[in-house]
């Protein structure tokens, strides 16, 4: 009770000061993932903590089922297309190097990780977080093709990274215990039951939805609760024959277009109110659960972190961005903010409840609590006076300049 009552009290505070928080370096989840760190340090909690373990990984898990429902519906291929291709660029020449580079790293790092347990750490850490980088995306100084960019990537690469993680942990199982069935399992139950429970609610779904709207039987403010009743029915569908809820909460958000085009616009009206108030308790969560282990932290940990957000997140955006004409100083900003947060807390939970018990857990699971904990605060300092020094230097360049040339 405890943790509810700050929580609760938190989300009130915050709420009262939050225009003004706007213009401050403090972000939302540098406030909550504090907050929970603090409360943990100053008041016996942990018991608490562990008998409501289970309930904060089922509203986590949520968390993440409508976030990868909600950027389903907004995917456009119009979108997609434009801009150069700066979007795609992202999600594949920059997405799958990222995942290489950050398993190769681990390897080397965490010598006591098996390949594919670096992959799945690897894995877990390549999606990126619009929410986290919301001052940046919303930001008027920054070009508007770079702010779409780094939007759309954020909202599709989570749902990308899922069947890698999953795809390496059936690996890593296989590993471990020697079955070649397992990886037969995993595309059977986890990838294709996952997209047929999906691809079925969000036909069925979309359906329904899309005549209820037409006949005008449907109340304007119900919209959005209709809608985001379809990826809880993924979770429910998938529970008992064991399918991926993740890939079904994916598909589902791409299949209810096709009876309900208004779909992307009233699941972002959700996510923007209740969707956000469960990412601010799953960082709240997190703040939490990192105080619990910070001692474990070590100078590996801190290195891998770095490296994660640095070098294996720039270098392989710089290769995206090759042919663009778009200048050092974009790819550097773009790199840098490459943000880790919502997406890699709750894979990283869902991991861990796969209970594959695998000799890299721990490793695993302090890196991505590291590698989080540090972008949360190093990416949040930096985003306002990233943006004035970003907007500085393009201001310099010719005025032909890609960045410039707004479309």
């Amino acid at each position: 009770m405890t943790i509810l009552v700050v929580f609760i009290l938190l989300v009130f505070g915050y709420s009262l000061a939050s225009r003004r928080m706007e213009h401050t370096i403090l972000t939302a989840p540098m406030v909550f993932t504090g907050v929970g760190m603090l409360l943990v340090i100053t008041l016996p909690v942990l018991g608490e903590l562990d008998a409501e373990r289970k309930a904060f990984l089922l509203l986590a898990e949520i968390g993440l089922v409508l976030t990868l429902f909600s950027d389903a519906t907004r995917i456009n291929l119009g979108v997609l297309r434009a801009n150069e291709n700066l979007p795609i660029r992202l999600l594949s020449i920059g997405m799958l190097p990222t995942i290489l580079l950050g398993a190769l790293t681990a390897a080397f790092i965490f010598p006591e990780l098996s390949l594919w347990e670096a992959s799945i750490l690897a894995a877990i850490l390549a999606p990126t977080d619009a929410g986290l980088g919301e001052v940046i995306v919303n930001s008027p100084q920054v070009p508007t093709r770079v702010r779409q960019a780094l939007n759309v990537e954020a909202g599709l690469n989570d749902g990308l990274s899922v069947p890698f993680m999953m795809c390496f942990i059936a690996l890593a199982e296989v590993s471990t215990k020697g079955a070649g069935a397992v990886l037969m399992q995993f595309v059977w139950e986890q990838l294709g039951f996952g997209a047929l429970v999906g691809a079925a609610i969000g036909f069925a779904g979309g359906g329904l939805l899309g005549l209820a709207n037409r006949k005008g039987w449907m109340a304007e403010s119900l919209q959005q609760f209709g809608l985001v009743a379809l990826p809880i029915l993924c979770v429910i569908g998938c529970e008992p024959i064991g399918g991926s809820m993740f890939i079904a909460a994916y598909v589902a958000g791409l299949v209810v277009q096709m009876g309900f085009g208004e779909a992307g616009q009233k699941s972002v009206e959700f996510t923007e109110g209740w969707g956000r108030l469960l990412d601010f308790f799953v960082f709240f969560l997190f703040g939490m659960l990192v105080a619990r282990v910070m001692r474990q932290f070590t100078p590996a940990l801190a290195v891998y972190a770095m490296l994660s957000l640095t070098v294996v997140r720039m270098l392989p955006v710089a290769m995206a961005l090759i042919g663009t004409r778009l200048s050092v100083v974009t790819a550097v900003f773009m790199g840098w903010f490459g943000l880790r947060g919502l997406a890699s807390i709750v894979l990283g939970l869902v991991y861990l409840e796969q209970e594959s018990r695998l000799p890299g857990e721990s490793t695993i699971r302090l890196a991505v609590m590291a590698t989080v904990l540090l972008s949360i605060f190093a990416h949040g300092l930096s985003a306002v006076p990233g943006i004035s020094l970003y907007a500085r230097k393009i201001a310099m360049l010719d005025a032909s300049a890609p960045e410039l040339q707004e479309k």
